[in-house]
C-alpha cells in the first residue's frame, strides 16, 4: 500500500520525477557497469601479471635444476676422459678401502699415477667446489658395495648384499634422472636431512660399455632458492618441485619436505595454462605447472586468490571512489536542471488553474527563450485574444439572446395561457363534460409547474408533476389504467433533478401501455438507502426484448446524440454529469411482464437546484 501511494503521488502524476528517475537510473547503471568492467579488466591484468611472474620464477627453478644435472653429467664425462682416474674410481667401487690404499701405493711406487688421479681426493674436491652437494655415492653393481662421501669429508663404505639389504633392488630399478633420495640408501649412509633431492647417473665400463654401477649425488634443496633470488620481492604464493612419486623435492616455503604434496590428487588435473582449482582445504588457488618430462620432475606454482586480491585491492577502492563521485555528479546535476524546469512547469499549471477558475487577467512571467518560455508567451497571447473575443463577440451574442428572450416572453404570456385554459375548462363543465374539465385542469397545473422556475426543486414537486401527468392518462383511459405513488413523508423535502421521472412515465405511456387490457398499472416508489435516494418506476406493460434492452443500456452510456431515446438519455446524462458515475438509471425488463426503472439521486436536503 505504501509503495502504491508513493507511486501515485510522486511518480504517476509527476512527469519530471519519472524523467529524473529514468535518467538517474540509466546513468547509475551505466557507471556501475563501466566500473565493473574496468575493475574486471584491471584485476585480470594484475592476476595475469602475477601468474606470469610466478611462471618466470618456475622457469628459473627449472633452468637451475637442469644446470645441476648437467654439472653431474660433466663430472662423469671427466671421469671417462681420464683413464687413470676412471680406473681408480672403478677399483674403489669394487674393493674395500684397504685394498684401494694398497692399490694406490703400488701405483705410486711404480710412478704410474699422479695425485690428481686419486679417487678419494677427486670426490672431495667436487664436494668442496659444489657447496650444494650433500653426499656423493658410488655403487658397484657387481660387488654391491656402496661408497659414500659427505660434505664433512667423511668417507664410508657399506656392503649391500642382496640377502641383507634392499639397496640392490633399488639400484636395479629404472628411475628418472632427478628423484627423491631413496629411504634405504639414506638409512645406509645415515642421512636424515629431508630437504634433499638426488641425481642418478649410470657408470659404464669403458671397454665393454656394460653398466658397472651408478653415481648418486644428493643436493641440498634449499640451494634451489638461489634461482629465486631475483623474485623475492614480487613472488606470491609458493613453488614446489615434485618427483615422479609425488614427493616434494623443493618447497619455497619449506612446509612439505619429507612428505608427499598434499594436493597431489589435483596434479593430474592441472594444465600448463593457469586455471582456478578448488583445493581440498576449500581454498581457491591459481595454479601454474611446468613439466620436465625427461628429467622426471614437475614444477608447480600456486597462489591463493586472497593473496593475489591484495595486489588489486587498491585499484578496487579507487574505482569505487571514482564511481561514487560520478554517480553523485550524475544525480545532483540532473536534479538541479530538472527541478528548475519542474518549478517553471508548476507555475504554468498554477496559471492554468487560475484561468479555469475564471481569472482571465492572470499572466505568466517567464522571459526565457526556451520551449517553456514560448509556451508561457503563447498562453498570454491566447488570453489576450480570448478577452478580446469575449468583449467583441460573446457579450454581443448574450445581449442578442436576452433581447430575443424578452420578445418571446412578451408574445407568450403564461398568464394568458392559464386564463385561456381556465375558460375552456369552465365551458366544458357547463356543457356536462366534467372529465374534459378535469383533464384541462391537470394540464393547466402541470404547465404551470413546468414554467415556474424554483431555486429549490424537491421530490415533492417532481412527484406532483408525475401525478398530474398520470392523472391526464387515467382520465383518458378511464377504467383501463391506474397508478400509485408511494413515498415517506420525510423524503418530500429531498432535492432532485427536475423532469427526471416524467420521461420514464412518458416512455411507458407511448411504448408500454396495452389498450386491450383493463389492468394496466404503474407505480412509483421512493426510499432512501444511506447516501442514495432511489425512485423506482414499475409497470406491467409490454416489456422490452433482451436484445433491445442491451441496446438501450449501451445508448444510455454513449455521449453521442443519435436522435432516439432523447428523454431517457437526457435524464441519465444529467444525473451522471451533476452527481457522478454512481448515479443515473438502471433498467430491468421482462417481455410481456413489464419494466422496472430505478433512478438514483444523492440523498440531499433542500439545496439550490442544479439543472442541465
Amino acid at each position: 500500500m505504501r509503495i502504491g501511494y508513493i507511486y501515485r503521488n510522486y511518480f504517476k502524476k509527476n512527469l519530471f520525477m519519472r524523467m529524473l528517475l529514468i535518467f538517474v537510473g540509466i546513468a547509475v547503471v551505466t557507471i556501475i557497469t563501466l566500473s565493473y568492467l574496468m575493475y574486471k579488466s584491471l584485476s585480470q591484468a594484475i592476476i595475469n601479471r602475477e601468474l606470469d611472474s610466478q611462471k618466470s620464477a618456475m622457469e628459473s627453478v627449472d633452468r637451475y635444476m637442469a644446470s645441476r644435472y648437467d654439472a653431474v653429467q660433466n663430472m662423469v664425462r671427466d671421469m671417462y676422459r681420464n683413464a687413470t682416474l676412471y680406473g681408480n674410481i672403478n677399483y674403489l667401487m669394487e674393493h674395500n678401502y684397504a685394498d684401494y690404499v694398497e692399490h694406490r701405493m703400488d701405483q705410486f711406487y711404480n710412478e704410474s699415477s699422479d695425485y690428481s688421479t686419486e679417487a678419494l681426493q677427486y670426490f672431495q674436491n667436487l664436494m668442496d667446489e659444489n657447496t650444494d652437494f650433500s653426499n656423493l655415492i658410488l655403487y658397484s653393481s657387481e660387488k654391491q658395495i656402496l661408497t659414500s662421501f659427505n660434505k664433512n669429508k667423511q668417507f664410508r663404505q657399506v656392503p649391500t648384499e642382496l640377502t641383507h639389504s634392499y639397496i640392490p633392488d633399488v639400484m636395479a630399478m629404472e628411475t628418472k634422472n632427478i628423484t627423491s633420495p631413496n629411504y634405504w640408501i639414506r638409512k645406509a649412509i645415515n642421512q636424515t636431512n629431508p630437504a634433499l633431492y638426488a641425481i642418478r647417473v649410470p657408470i659404464n665400463n669403458r671397454q665393454t660399455l656394460k653398466n658397472a654401477g651408478q653415481l648418486i649425488v644428493y643436493l641440498d634443496s634449499d640451494s634451489i632458492s638461489s634461482a629465486l633470488s631475483g623474485y623475492r620481492n614480487s613472488l606470491k604464493g609458493e613453488i614446489v618441485v615434485l618427483s615422479t612419486e609425488d614427493v616434494v623435492l623443493y618447497d619455497s616455503k619449506g612446509q612439505y619436505y619429507g612428505q608427499k604434496y598434499p594436493y597431489v590428487n589435483m596434479k593430474d588435473k592441472l594444465y600448463d595454462n593457469p586455471d582456478d582449482i578448488p583445493m581440498s582445504n576449500d581454498q581457491n588457488l591459481y595454479i601454474n605447472k611446468l613439466i620436465a618430462a625427461d628429467d622426471g620432475y614437475v614444477v608447480i606454482g600456486s597462489m591463493p586468490k586472497s593473496e593475489v586480491a591484495q595486489a588489486y585491492s587498491g585499484i578496487k577502492k579507487t574505482i569505487i571512489t571514482i564511481s561514487a563521485f560520478c554517480i553523485l555528479f550524475a544525480i545532483c546535476i540532473p536534479i538541479i536542471f530538472v527541478m528548475s524546469f519542474a518549478n517553471r512547469t508548476n507555475q504554468i499549471i498554477k496559471f492554468t488553474r487560475k484561468v479555469k477558475n475564471g481569472d482571465l487577467s492572470a499572466r505568466i512571467e517567464d522571459p526565457r527563450e526556451d520551449e517553456l518560455g514560448q509556451i508561457s508567451r503563447s498562453f498570454n497571447d491566447m488570453l489576450d485574444e480570448l478577452n478580446l473575443y469575449i468583449e467583441r463577440v460573446y457579450k454581443a451574442e448574450i445581449k442578442q439572446k436576452e433581447t430575443e428572450l424578452v420578445a418571446l416572453q412578451a408574445r407568450v404570456s403564461p398568464h394568458f395561457l392559464y386564463n385561456t385554459l381556465e375558460v375552456i375548462r369552465m365551458r366544458a363543465i357547463s356543457q356536462g363534460a366534467r372529465d374534459v374539465g378535469d383533464m384541462i385542469y391537470s394540464l393547466s397545473v402541470l404547465f404551470k409547474n413546468l414554467v415556474n422556475q424554483k431555486k429549490i426543486y424537491t421530490l415533492k414537486d417532481e412527484l406532483e408533476s408525475c401525478r398530474l401527468y398520470l392523472e391526464l392518462f387515467r382520465i383518458r383511459y378511464k377504467d383501463k389504467f391506474n397508478y400509485s405513488i408511494t413515498a415517506e413523508s420525510d423524503l418530500g423535502s429531498k432535492t432532485v433533478t427536475k423532469l427526471s421521472l416524467q420521461p420514464i412515465i412518458e416512455n411507458y405511456i407511448v411504448h408500454g401501455i396495452r389498450s386491450d387490457r383493463d389492468d394496466n398499472w404503474l407505480s412509483i416508489k421512493v426510499w432512501a438507502e444511506r447516501e442514495v435516494l432511489i425512485a423506482e418506476v414499475s409497470d406491467n406493460g409490454t416489456g422490452i426484448e433482451p436484445d433491445r434492452l442491451e441496446e438501450i443500456k449501451q445508448e444510455l452510456e454513449t455521449s453521442e446524440e443519435t436522435g432516439t431515446m432523447f428523454g431517457l438519455r437526457s435524464v441519465h446524462s444529467r444525473l451522471r454529469y451533476l452527481y457522478g458515475p454512481e448515479y443515473g438509471l438502471d433498467i430491468t425488463s421482462r417481455p410481456g411482464k413489464g419494466t422496472t426503472v430505478r433512478v438514483k439521486y444523492p440523498n440531499r436536503e433542500e439545496v439550490e437546484a442544479e439543472h442541465v
